[in-house]
């Protein structure tokens, strides 16, 4: 039977909270706020995919879903907005590597891929419109456009946002500001593309089958 000794600590010399300020790290806190815009963002979301629900069988006499929804046709832009949110994560690679030019390069490519998201959105969109489907027709087409349009239109700004970067990240470099907003960038990003597989699974795959 082996004894340790214990070691005898004085209760009144024992400090269990730490009131010293060691100050916030900045881009943290910021990005801990981007999160809580991203939290009410998918609450807005959430509120059109309930609605969707509701009005995915109201068709009020006019075009069906199956008339007006093609899955292929949402396949391309699918894999044109992941490309984009895997090139713009090569572009935080180089960010971690201090390497500005390959930044620039990825947020430029991202936006290219983007802006062909937005192309082949637009083509479909048009296409509706030429043949009559829009949204004052029925309740599902009022909400099937509410639903897309809204994604498209926050892609639009994150291009915005891109090439905004891209411009402060080829004057700046990677300064504190510049290097939260990348962050909260490549936050809002992959928010998108986590969407998309929302609209895409629950819109047009179950829509259109």
């Amino acid at each position: 039977m082996s004894s340790h000794s214990v070691e005898k600590v004085d209760p009144s010399n024992v400090r269990l909270w730490d009131y010293d300020d060691h100050g916030h790290d900045v881009i943290g806190t910021r990005s801990i706020g981007f999160w809580l815009y991203m939290m009410s963002d998918a609450m807005i979301f959430a509120g059109l995919f309930s609605a969707h629900g509701v009005y995915v069988h109201n068709f009020a006499g006019g075009f069906t879903a199956k008339e007006v929804i093609h899955p292929l046709n949402a396949l391309w832009p699918t894999l044109f907005i992941f490309t984009s949110v895997l090139i713009y994560g090569f572009g935080m690679v180089a960010l971690k590597k201090g390497n500005r030019s390959g930044v620039v390069n990825a947020l430029l490519l991202s936006f290219l891929l983007g802006l062909g998201f937005l192309y082949m959105e637009w083509r479909e969109f048009s296409e509706l419109l030429a043949m009559g489907a829009v949204p004052q027709v029925s309740g599902f087409l009022s909400d099937f456009w509410v639903i897309v349009l809204t994604h498209a239109a926050h892609v639009f700004f994150g291009l915005l946002w891109m090439l905004v970067m891209a411009v402060q990240v080829a004057r700046e470099g990677f300064s504190q500001n510049v290097v939260y907003r990348l962050i909260n960038l490549k936050l809002f990003w992959h928010f998108q593309a986590v969407i998309w597989v929302c609209v895409f699974t629950f819109v047009y795959l179950m829509g259109g089958i």
